[in-house]
């Protein structure tokens, strides 16, 4: 470890400058030599360092989000190529450039601050092996030695031997019960923040590998923090428990208000904001518009929580705008049913086409106006009504006609069958 922290020593200067300045204004107010003034200076630290890595930490959100977005896509490419691992390499390096999604995104704020964290340590171990570091002289050494913590010093560890601790003016029970409350603290915070954000913050819909590889963080940085803690002075643990605290905070004021699409942060999200917008009949504030504005956007892509959100507003009278504001009445936002599709009124039914009869197929159709009408059917009307119609049959009898002669039985052409004589 002093390896490590002796590489990062070109940021040691820097960090004892900082720490100085703050023990310079505690010290005004609590005492020089007491730990409240160490130990509020090095708390003052981290809330400096996080303050300044809070636009990586907005990285870090998106990076992640644009992860669990490309899972799908980089399951089938692991399928597709899992025999060819070259292939597979460059078919994800391909997916990560045209997204524009960085692996290494995520890990930017853990990265940043670990120049500081490996400085703190070897500043803090220095004033242990009792050494001047940084702009700390021996005036500030003999002071932050003399600095302890619910009677545990600044620069005492869970590992250190009886005479050590007692060349601090501490012993060692005290020193074993702080640091291990601190640890236990510490890595509780760290499985509690990684629980809230599997459990809130994940998008239910999409089962993929890495969900299953935080789970497994979940359950393991916890261990690695109890296993390097017991090495770690109490200073340095003062520092990583203020930055778990920190990023827990941060973490569920992030998961609040600004969730992940499709979780039960959403969800949640969703249902206040669908409350206060139909109480007041606006949004309120640059990131309820904007996530109005995302939800827009998305037409039937939404998810189930989003198509809530939608239907709740339309059925308060309300209708979300492309620009993420609210307005009453008729809007451009249709709402849509649970399934996706548009639950607009019902259309009328298409009317099918009368069936036409036998004849009226065979003459091309229905009688349009003003047609005159060819039938093959017979006349219905009675024979006392159309007196010629006895004369008119007779004539065509006797004019050959094709009807009247397959009724009396003659053949249409060649010589004709002669008549059986009939009886009387």
């Amino acid at each position: 470890m002093d390896t490590i922290a002796s590489f990062f020593s070109f940021i040691t200067t820097p960090v004892s400058w900082v720490i100085v300045q703050f023990h310079t204004v505690y010290g005004a107010i609590f005492g020089d030599n007491t730990g409240w003034a160490w130990g509020l200076s090095i708390v003052s630290l981290v809330i400096l360092i996080r303050i300044c890595l809070i636009p990586l930490f907005v990285k870090q959100i998106k990076a992640t989000r644009a992860m669990q977005t490309l899972q799908p896509e980089m399951k089938k490419i692991q399928e597709r190529y899992k025999n060819d691992k070259q292939r597979q390499s460059e078919e994800m390096m391909k997916l990560y450039k045209e997204t524009g999604t960085n692996p290494l995104s995520s890990c930017l704020p853990i990265l940043a601050q670990s120049p500081f964290f490996f400085a703190l340590y070897h500043v803090l171990n220095s004033i242990a092996n009792n050494d001047t570091v940084g702009v700390i002289n021996e005036n500030l050494l003999e002071s932050a030695q003399k600095a302890h913590i619910f009677g545990a010093p600044l620069a005492a560890k869970f590992t250190d031997s009886s005479s050590d601790v007692a060349a601090l003016d501490a012993t060692l029970t005290t020193v074993r019960i702080v640091t291990a409350v601190m640890i236990v603290l510490m890595s509780a915070s760290q499985f509690y923040t990684q629980r809230q954000l599997m459990t809130k913050n994940v998008d239910t819909t999409v089962k993929t590998p890495f969900m299953q590889q935080q789970k497994m963080l979940m359950y393991i940085f916890p261990v690695m923090f109890a296993v390097f803690g017991i090495n770690f002075p109490v200073g340095v643990l003062v520092y990583w428990l203020t930055t778990n605290v920190w990023t827990m905070g941060q973490q569920m004021y992030v998961i609040r208000n600004n969730p992940t699409p499709g979780s039960k942060a959403q969800s949640a999200y969703l249902e206040r904001l669908t409350k206060h917008v139909t109480q007041h009949g606006k949004t309120r504030g640059r990131g309820e518009r904007a996530i109005v504005k995302a939800i827009v956007a998305k037409g039937r892509d939404r998810n189930e929580f989003e198509r809530k959100f939608i239907n709740g507003l339309s059925k308060a009278g309300l209708a979300a705008q492309a620009d993420g504001t609210v307005l009453k009445g008729e809007g451009t936002v249709a709402t849509v049913a649970e399934d996706g599709t548009p639950a607009t009124a019902a259309a009328p039914k298409r009317q099918q086409p009368k069936r036409q009869s036998k004849s009226q197929r065979q003459h091309g159709g229905p009688k349009q106006a003003g047609e005159p009408t060819m039938s093959l059917e017979k006349s219905e009307e009675p024979e006392d009504e159309k007196p010629g119609a006895a004369k008119k049959t007779a004539q065509k009898s006797g004019s050959g006609g094709g009807r009247s002669k397959a009724q009396s039985g003659q053949r249409k052409g060649g010589p004709q069958r002669p008549k059986s004589p009939t009886k009387k």
